[in-house]
């Protein structure tokens, strides 16, 4: 996984992340459920993403 991705992700976590809380401050639900969206979103795209490169770890590991 390159900067670039890992960045991203990082960034669309702290958007979901910040939409969350403003919508907890102003009462104003779809706002808080999309930021919830996008926070879990750019987890689960980080999770993908280091699962593959363990497992193209164990395959390079393997192979010698």
């Amino acid at each position: 996984m390159g900067f670039a991705t890992k960045t991203k992700n990082m960034v669309d976590e702290l958007t979901g992340a910040t939409k969350e809380r403003v919508g907890d401050v102003c009462g104003d639900e779809r706002l808080r459920v999309e930021g919830v969206r996008q926070r879990d979103d750019a987890r689960a795209r980080q999770a993908r993403e280091e699962r593959a490169e363990q497992s193209d770890r164990e395959l390079d590991r393997t192979a010698r």
